[in-house]
């Protein structure tokens, strides 16, 4: 490479340089950046069932495809296609439709993508300057966010996972705004059944810009996880623990009354009990037949943040779910999900998947029936010997059946008799 060439291509960097930067300063000239605290805060919404059953430990709960804007890295087992959606009715009329399909891309990656709804509709209102209306003639609003959501999972090695989300929001208020963020995590298995996973949340931030010309970001978060699960045979099933912690890096409302800013907790260095408070758990039970049965605390300060739920799984193609979720301040809420897999409707399971594998009571009832063959072939060789000791003819002695008379009016079939040596002097001994 010649000197000229060098030196354009280090112009050409220059230029690139100073327009990025001129661009920089024209758009943070153009908006009003402000740091606030849970911008885009629908995206932290949990849309599944089965996980809010489960305290809302979501980047814990491996399985639920409505779920993948917290546990993205779940995506890297993925074995077949998944479609799931979820309905979800809070206070005053406000609900929350999420839709969700993910789609194995090959042995140990996935991708997923969801598309949800959170909103009211019929509100009523009056425009400034206008008169009262009569009766309930009033105009009428909506008001919703729109979330669309991109993620891709992928096994980096035998025990460690990566997972990363693109979140994309367009809000309707009173004016329309735009929101985006980005999510990266990693989950690593310790030992056969306990995983640890963290997700490190906003990685971009969470940005939204409005109609006015305001921005508003919040800054990055990071989060730890972990899930343990053991086999119960005697109960036919198995027990799954999980847990999520609070923030790591900045505060957190640590209870959930939502009244002032003393209520929130302090940073994992300054008071580690306060962060361990802060956190969310639950614990399921999966019967071999598909009944699941939840239960969980959505934080760890008050027996109030109960949640339960059950979920079913049919011929291995369907899964429903239910969770009820309580709050010391605001009304309880129920959540339904449902999750279908197309290829597991029309096709048998792949080998060596885990929804081939067979169940566990099928395996008892198969050591029982081998036990019992093998007892058939302990008793064989005493029968053998049994007949071995049996007296055989003696070849050497005359042996003639005892002559047995029976009356000819009523003839009876009687069963040969035992041999009898017959002597000289026709005398019968037996």
């Amino acid at each position: 490479m010649t000197f000229a060439k060098i030196f354009n291509a280090f112009a050409y960097s220059r230029c690139l340089c100073g327009v990025a930067t001129v661009c920089s300063v024209l758009v943070a000239s153009s908006f009003a950046a402000d740091r606030v605290v849970g911008a885009n805060a629908t995206l932290d919404i949990e849309p599944g069932a089965r996980s809010a059953a489960l305290g809302s430990a979501t980047m814990a709960v491996d399985g639920d495809y409505l779920g993948l804007m917290s546990n993205p890295y779940q995506l890297s087992n993925v074995n077949y296609a998944w479609a799931s959606f979820s309905h979800t009715e809070y206070y005053e009329d406000t609900k929350y439709d999420f839709a969700s399909a993910v789609i194995p891309l090959g042995a140990g990656q996935g991708l997923g993508l969801s598309f949800s709804r959170f909103g009211a509709d019929d509100i009523p209102y009056i425009k400034e300057g206008e008169p009262l209306p009569e009766g309930s003639n009033y105009n009428t609003l909506s008001i919703a966010d729109w979330v669309f959501s991109v993620t891709f999972g992928r096994k980096l090695t035998e025990r460690l996972e990566l997972g990363i989300g693109f979140h994309g929001l367009y809000r309707e208020i009173d004016q329309t705004g735009w929101g985006f963020r980005g999510d990266a995590g990693l989950r690593y298995r310790l030992v056969d059944e306990l995983y640890v996973s963290t997700l490190l949340k906003g990685w971009t931030s969470s940005a939204a810009t409005w109609e006015s010309g305001e921005f508003e970001y919040s800054a990055p978060e990071l989060y730890l996880a972990a899930s343990y699960g053991v086999e119960v045979p005697y109960l036919y099933g198995k027990l799954n623990l999980y847990w999520q912690g609070a923030e790591l890096m900045h505060r957190e409302a640590r209870d959930m009354n939502y009244e002032t800013d003393e209520d929130r907790g302090k940073r994992i260095w300054e008071d580690p009990l306060d962060w361990l408070s802060g956190g969310r758990g639950g614990l399921e039970f999966t019967f071999d037949f598909g009944l699941s049965l939840r239960a969980g605390l959505s934080s760890f300060t008050t027996f109030q943040s109960v949640t339960a739920g059950a979920g079913l799984t049919i011929a291995k193609f369907a899964k429903i779910d239910y969770a009820f979720e309580s709050h010391p301040v605001l009304s309880p809420v129920h959540r339904v999900s449902i999750s279908i897999s197309p290829y597991l409707f029309a096709h048998a399971p792949r080998p060596g998947t885990p929804e081939a594998a067979p169940r566990r009571s099928s395996i008892l009832t198969e050591e029982a029936e081998e036990d019992s063959s093998y007892e058939e072939m302990e008793r064989e060789p005493y029968e053998d010997s049994s007949k071995l000791q049996e007296p055989a003819p003696a070849a050497e002695s005359k042996t003639v059946e005892a002559p047995v008379e029976t009356p000819k009016e009523t003839p009876v079939e009687v069963p040969p008799a035992r041999n009898a040596i017959v002597e000289t002097d026709d005398e019968v001994l037996e």
